[in-house]
């Protein structure tokens, strides 16, 4: 049978794994944390949103971004210390303005694609994530977003998403727990909710009883690409062990810039930091007055997500500052101010904090397919949107892999029950 091996085990990785071994592969999954989920995969704003598919390459995002560099709690901050990562990244970003509207549309495809995709895996699968199935609202106090948000619908409509306008009142008929005043807001009934670090450690407990192996809590030292196989050492507790593979697929978030250029590859992803805060609903009052509907404030650049009866996860901005992780309490300030001025019922007094880095690449889309090697791909660079789009890319990569006459030259048994799909321009 032929062996791969998947290098990450966040929400991208694990879909992966599990799409290989839909189609009758032998997985091994490495990662360094003891458990799946424990990194950007483990606290974000938990929207599945096709509706939030509209790409940040637009010269309005380079204005904005220039003129808050020195405000500590805007919604995108950007460390002026020069880094030519940074700054190659950010001429890249420019770069890509001419794709905003291809990219967008075919964001928004794939997004609807993966909507299915992930529905199916957690039903064959049988495990629960806090589902909630009640759409998105996107919310406006401001003219001019509300204008840009009507231009971008016809964007997302294009790609096969239907949001409608809804007017100030109907936007208090959708979610009644909203406090403020509002010049409208878009409505996505298809988007849903659930909560990422259940679903990718749901499903790969899943796969592991399913035969997948699971190497966490270990470190990929070594990755060498020979004419038949890839050798690849990883070590546990300063034991070290070579095995051998018949191909590798990199699902390593921000850390597979740094692998690629191990094996002869061009990731050029950067982490892009996000802060969320998971309100505890501990009292009845903090229970009633907290929203189901998930909300998505473009101006704030804040998205919520109701995860059961007693948690509200709110989460947003973005910050350029490296390989940082520090929580700044002055970044996660404005998402309780927010939840206090929008929902005054709800307790922030036990808001736990939480700081992710986004693996986004400059063109807003993500990195899926085979490297300049025979047995090397990548399922890599999601940017915001990974949780959204890893069920559609997962299956992208594996029908690589399936098309690869030098892994299967072995023989590997190919099954998988979902179509193949065309994979759209996403390098």
């Amino acid at each position: 049978m032929t062996r791969i091996a998947v290098i990450g085990a966040g929400i991208t990785g694990v879909t992966t794994a599990s799409s290989l071994q839909d189609r009758g592969y032998d997985v091994t999954l490495f990662d360094r944390n003891r458990y799946a989920a424990m990194q950007t995969s483990f606290a974000n704003g938990g929207q599945l949103s096709a509706s939030n598919a509209e790409t940040w390459n637009r010269w309005s995002t380079v204005f904005k971004g220039m003129k808050w560099m020195m405000t500590r709690g805007a919604p995108l901050l950007v460390n002026p210390k020069p880094s030519w990562h940074k700054y190659s990244w950010m001429a890249e970003f420019v770069g890509s303005i001419p794709q905003y509207r291809a990219n967008t549309v075919e964001t928004t495809r794939m997004a609807i694609a993966a909507r299915g995709l992930l529905r199916e895996k957690a039903e064959r699968h049988g495990f629960d994530f806090d589902c909630e199935d009640r759409g998105i609202l996107h919310i406006y106090t401001d003219k001019a977003e509300f204008d840009h948000a009507t231009q971008v619908n016809k964007l997302l409509a294009e790609g096969g998403l239907e949001r409608r306008a809804v007017a100030p009142e109907e936007v208090r008929e959708i979610e009644p727990a909203l406090s403020g005043d509002f010049y409208g807001g878009y409505y996505a009934e298809s988007d849903f909710t659930g909560d990422i670090h259940r679903y990718t450690t749901g499903l790969a407990k899943s796969i592991e009883k399913g035969g997948a192996v699971l190497r966490f809590g270990t470190d990929v030292d070594a990755l060498k690409v020979e004419r038949n196989a890839v050798r690849l050492t990883w070590s546990r507790n300063n034991e070290s062990q070579v095995e051998t593979f018949d191909a590798i697929i990199v699902c390593a978030g921000v850390e597979s810039r740094d692998i690629a250029a191990q094996l002869g590859d061009r990731v050029n992803v950067y982490p892009v930091k996000g802060y969320s805060i998971t309100v505890r609903l501990d009292d009845e009052e903090s229970q009633q007055s907290a929203p189901w509907i998930s909300l998505l404030d473009d101006e704030a650049k804040v998205v919520t997500s109701r995860l059961g009866k007693d948690r509200f996860r709110i989460a947003g901005t973005a910050e350029f500052n490296g390989y940082n992780l520090d929580i700044r309490d002055d970044r996660v300030r404005p998402l309780v101010k927010w939840c206090e001025r929008f929902f005054p019922g709800v307790s922030t007094e036990h808001a736990i904090p939480w700081a992710g880095l986004r693996p986004m690449m400059p063109n807003m889309m993500p990195k899926v397919g085979q490297g300049k090697r025979d047995r090397v791909f990548y399922n890599t660079g999601h940017g915001h949107l990974g949780w959204t789009l890893s069920a559609v890319t997962a299956e992208m990569v594996a029908d690589k892999v399936a098309g690869s006459r030098t892994v299967n030259s072995a023989g590997a048994v190919i099954s998988g029950d979902t179509a193949p799909l065309q994979e759209q321009g996403a390098l």
